[in-house]
């Protein structure tokens, strides 16, 4: 199984960044996928998760109208659109894979792909 993400890049605050988490080796469709990140020194958090058809989404307080979560189930693939970045989001950004209902516990997720580094300066 891997989860590849990538996307990540150098922003300026104010602008936009679209993250891609492409899967292979699994029942993607049976899976909800979910994006976290971390900085060095702390635990990593959640940011947003999606259902496995799409139907349901969910986000941390602090990217709640600024990221957008979002799957092509076809291309096994799910995105996370990220605007209005400022440096508090600076992270490594990892998506992951859960059967569980429970999209919004790390401890749930299954599978973990790589992160992918972003960063924002002001």
């Amino acid at each position: 199984v891997q989860l590849q993400a990538s996307g990540g890049g150098s922003v300026q605050a104010g602008g936009s960044l679209r993250l891609s988490c492409t899967a292979s080796g699994l029942h993607f469709n049976a899976y909800n996928i979910g994006w976290f990140r971390q900085v060095p020194g702390k635990e990593r958090v959640f940011v947003a998760a999606i259902s496995r058809g799409g139907g349901t989404t969910d986000y941390a307080d602090s990217v709640k109208g600024r990221f957008t979560i979002s799957r092509d189930n076809g291309k096994k693939t799910v995105y996370l659109q990220m605007n209005s970045l400022n440096p508090e989001d600076t992270a490594v950004f990892s998506c992951a894979a859960t059967a569980t209902p429970a999209m919004t516990a790390r401890r749930f997720y299954k599978y973990w792909g790589q992160g992918t580094l972003v960063t924002v300066s002001s």
